[in-house]
């Protein structure tokens, strides 16, 4: 498979159009991860830059894009947030992910009853629809109704509203994905997507990264730290003068009847929670994703030898893991994990994806 070589494009952030094509832009690590905002610097070589570099890296006015050129998929997308440059040779950029636009706006007040998760996610967003970038929605029910109420008041953006609702129980998941916004590839549109689950989840994945093969190195992290295990959960909420909300007491009683011990987690899952249910929703996910701990398993693979980044597989995906032997699995190990996270560094050729398994 060929080596990843990235095609960067400073764009419009309202529009999407692409304004110049950055060829002396030397990108830093890219990452993504579910639900959340990554970031990376970057640095553009002035003496290679087109004429009209500095409208198309203009901090908070445009997006940077990048390309697989072998593939032509849209990779990555972060929103310019800084660049600095002057005596020198080059300018430097900070960009992050789009996710990072719902930090930058609110909801007003809201509230639902009896609505789906994903519904209340959706409505949370559509604010950001209006006078921002080119978001659109692509959405799917998760079958759970709710109740949800956000003030204005609360000072609470729509990052806060979407990772809340996502950590309820049977939550959906969400992701911010950038595509071509025409068949002319002059323009991208980012999607925001919601659903029960983001990817493809499935026992036969198409994706396999092997030991010997495409893994130089791994790394499975099992933990059982605070916030990462827990047999008993509550969820509280904020105190109101000498009132706080709380969840009920969720516990694993199956682990206890098979010899674990009880290990206790009390959390406030979000500002301005006060509303009971919500709490009860929190503290069940927080308990079915703790009660036997956490798995990750980190890949530090040659990204010309791996599955192909966005043909092969996607954020979300399931992907199989294939140790021949190893120090920590003489007898060899084999797993199936989502990828909830990813990192590539084309400098070094070295891809970096994160796979959590399922409780």
């Amino acid at each position: 498979m060929s080596a990843i070589e990235l095609a960067w494009y400073g764009c419009d952030l309202r529009s999407g159009r692409i304004a110049e094509e950055l060829r002396s832009l030397k990108g830093g690590a890219l990452s993504r991860k579910l639900g959340a905002s990554t970031s990376m610097s970057a640095t553009l070589i002035l003496a290679g830059a087109p004429s009209g570099w500095a409208e198309a890296t203009d901090p908070g006015r445009t997006l940077l894009v990048a390309v697989d050129a072998s593939t032509g998929v849209p990779l990555w997308s972060g929103i310019t947030l800084v660049r600095a440059g002057g005596s020198g040779p080059e300018a430097t950029l900070t960009a992050a992910t789009p996710e990072i636009y719902l930090d930058r706006r609110y909801p007003g007040s809201y509230s639902a009853t009896g609505v789906d998760q994903t519904a209340v996610m959706a409505a949370l967003a559509t604010p950001a629809m209006t006078d921002g970038p080119p978001l659109v929605l692509d959405t799917a029910d998760t079958g759970t109704l709710i109740d949800y109420t956000m003030g204005d008041d609360e000072d609470r953006t729509i990052l806060s509203g979407l990772q809340e609702v996502s950590q309820m129980e049977d939550g959906p998941e969400w992701v911010i994905d950038t595509i071509w916004g025409d068949a002319a590839q002059t323009r991208f549109e980012l999607v925001l997507r919601i659903a029960p689950t983001i990817g493809t989840v499935t026992d036969l994945p198409a994706a396999v990264f092997d030991l010997p093969g495409c893994i130089q190195s791994y790394t499975l992290a099992e933990s059982y730290e605070k916030g990462s295990g827990a047999t008993r959960v509550i969820a509280r909420g904020e105190r109101s003068g000498d009132v706080r909300a709380s969840s009920g007491v969720f516990t694993a009683d199956d682990l206890l009847a098979n010899s674990w011990a009880l290990w206790e987690e009390r959390f406030t899952p979000a500002s301005g929670v006060t509303d009971t249910t919500q709490l009860d929703r929190h503290a069940a996910e927080a308990l079915a994703l703790m009660g036997t701990g956490s798995r990750a398993w980190a890949l530090e693979a040659v990204a010309s030898q791996a599955p192909r980044l966005g043909v092969d597989w996607v954020l979300g995906d399931s992907i199989r893991v294939d140790v021949t032997n190893s120090p920590r699995h003489p007898a060899g190990a084999q797993t199936i994990a989502r990828a909830y996270a990813w990192s590539l560094d084309v400098s070094s050729n070295r891809l970096t994806p994160t796979l959590l398994e399922d409780a």
